[in-house]
């Protein structure tokens, strides 16, 4: 089972989203949303106050943590480098699916992975909308939790052994290489989405109800702590190339599959085709 120290930490996201980021779902004022890049990559006040929150409570919960949150990066990006030496990190995304909470789609996630000697060993994926989170341990399963300590153990799904029945996501704005060759080549798939928030789809995937999920970017806020979650479901993830994924890695596309064999159907039959 999750220790009580991941429990404490899943309690301040939610605490965090309940007190910043929802008293503003659908009450964005147009000032309250800033471009970052372009117009998919934005930040909004419920990101940035949600993050203070947290980075509040961090320290008084692990004082000797580095906290790494996106929108701290976005001001001090050498906090990127410090996390790869930190003894103990606590990475957090306040608001991910940012582009879905500023239009008013109720799908985006509030996420923190911990990280110890570079390696992540918990993962916390908290749903604002349906109060409830996924969550794993290294080597302890991964979990849904609801507020009232009820919930169960998760596992991946039984992936069909052919495509054309396997159901999977696609997160098609940051693909690397041919975007056009391996959009169509989804199409094989029976059931192809992008939910434009990926803490949502290593939630669907930990919780069998995806067969494969497909990243072309990656950051260590959006990542480690799902591909841990999925680990421990059952799940097999890697980058394009099959090599293992780690949570510096900034490029080389990600896929999470159901098995290893959904993994290798996946990859032969849309990323190289």
């Amino acid at each position: 089972m999750i220790t009580p120290d991941i429990l404490h930490l899943a309690d301040i996201l939610r605490d965090a989203a309940r007190a910043e980021i929802l008293p503003r779902f659908r009450r964005l004022e147009t000032a309250d949303i800033k471009l970052k890049t372009e117009a998919i990559d934005m930040v909004t006040a419920a990101d940035e106050a949600a993050e203070r929150m947290i980075a509040k409570a961090v320290a008084t919960y692990a004082p000797d943590a580095l906290f790494v949150g996106e929108e701290a990066v976005a001001a001090d990006p050498s906090l990127l480098q410090k996390l790869a030496e930190a003894d103990l990190a606590i990475v957090v995304d306040p608001v991910d699916g940012t582009a879905n909470f500023a239009a008013g789609v109720p799908m985006f996630a509030t996420m923190a992975t911990v990280v110890k000697a570079g390696e992540a060993i918990a993962g916390i994926i908290y749903d604002p909308m349906g109060d409830d989170w996924v969550l794993a341990e290294r080597g302890a399963g991964a979990w849904l939790r609801r507020p009232d300590g009820s919930g169960h153990r998760l596992a991946v799904a039984e992936p069909p052994a052919r495509l054309d029945r396997m159901v999977g996501s696609l997160s098609v704005a940051f693909l690397p290489g041919d975007r056009a060759r391996i959009m169509g080549n989804a199409a094989k798939a029976r059931v192809i989405a992008n939910y434009r928030v990926a803490g949502h789809e290593h939630r669907l995937m930990a919780s069998g109800h995806l067969h494969f999920a497909i990243f072309g970017k990656l950051t260590p806020w959006d990542h480690p702590g799902g591909v841990l979650i999925t680990q421990e479901a059952g799940g097999h993830v890697a980058r394009f190339d099959g090599s293992p994924y780690h949570l510096t890695h900034e490029s080389g596309g990600l896929l999470s599959a159901a098995s290893k064999a959904c993994w290798d159907e996946v990859a032969a039959e849309i990323l190289r085709a």
